[in-house]
């Protein structure tokens, strides 16, 4: 095995049995809800996510922050002392400047450590779409592959790395400048869902809308039957935000539709939740690119 270690943040979904099994390190983000800021780790130990959406769905407004650059410094610095070489995979820098922070923070570090290696890949991905990323650099580094051979694969695969998102509650989009208030006011009283994909850059890209949940269902459901890649002991990963009856249904149609042997339900943490609201559901798989 490659000797660096692998760590990503908490917008990648993952739960607490399976940052174990990969032996990752994740960093927790932090989001605010009446003033108070709380801390999301894979285990939701600062507030559980049940308790998160509820309080969405009452009419909270919860707020995030990006990682602060100090939280980069002191970790890089820890493996750099120790002789470890770091591998970062960070969510999406078309939404949050962790990447960013984290580039500032690795290019110190090395100055500090001569010989030392940080990498930081920007995932352009979220949710299990980074969290893809992150197992495949695991998978490598188990294989021998070096942090150098790692990080240009993962920047690579990240432009195949499709994500299809129906999106229900509209009052969160407009809040976060995705769409005008007037848009969000008469897509509400008509029930209409945006469907919404990450681009090439990690943008999310409204790109339609339907009208009703069953409609926008179907809908990232056909984008699938056309653009998934069926290989051998390929994923497809169904993520939700506090609507898990639904996304079992989906992971149903999944193993039905599409005969995919491997299907896996993941609950979308409060980070991205904030700028969603609940009652997301989107499916994410490997594609031959992101191109609509």
């Amino acid at each position: 095995m490659s000797q660096f270690v692998i760590c990503t943040d908490a917008t990648c979904d993952f739960t607490p049995d399976l940052v174990e099994k990969l032996g990752v390190t994740v960093f927790p983000m932090e989001f605010l809800l009446d003033g108070i800021a709380y801390h999301h780790y894979p285990d939701a130990r600062e507030m559980s996510m049940d308790e998160f959406y509820t309080l969405v769905k009452s009419g909270k407004m919860p707020t995030t922050t990006q990682i602060s650059r100090v939280i980069y410094e002191e970790f890089f610095d820890q493996q750099a002392k120790s002789g470890q070489d770091v591998l970062y995979v960070a969510f999406s820098s078309a939404l949050s400047s962790t990447w960013e922070s984290s580039c500032q923070a690795a290019q110190e570090i090395m100055e500090r450590y001569p010989g030392r290696q940080i990498c930081c890949v920007d995932s352009r991905c979220a949710s299990l779409g980074e969290g893809m990323l992150v197992m495949k650099a695991v998978e490598m580094q188990k294989a021998g592959a070096s942090l150098q051979e790692t990080a240009d694969y993962l920047t690579g695969m990240r432009d195949r790395v499709d994500h299809w998102v129906l999106v229900d509650d509209l009052k969160h989009l407009h809040r976060g400048g995705r769409i005008p208030k007037a848009t969000a006011i008469a897509g509400t009283a008509l029930g209409i869902k945006p469907i919404i994909h990450i681009d090439y850059e990690g943008r999310l890209i409204p790109c339609d809308k339907v009208r009703g949940r069953k409609k926008g269902c179907d809908y990232i459901l056909k984008k699938a039957r056309a653009r998934w890649v069926p290989k051998e002991h390929e994923t497809v990963y169904v993520v939700h935000t506090h609507c898990a009856e639904e996304a079992k249904e989906m992971a149903a149609c999944v193993r039905s539709e599409l005969k995919c042997k491997d299907v896996q339900i993941y609950e979308v943490g409060p980070i991205i939740g904030a700028h969603t609201g609940a009652g997301l559901l989107a499916l994410l798989y490997m594609t031959d690119s992101k191109t609509i």
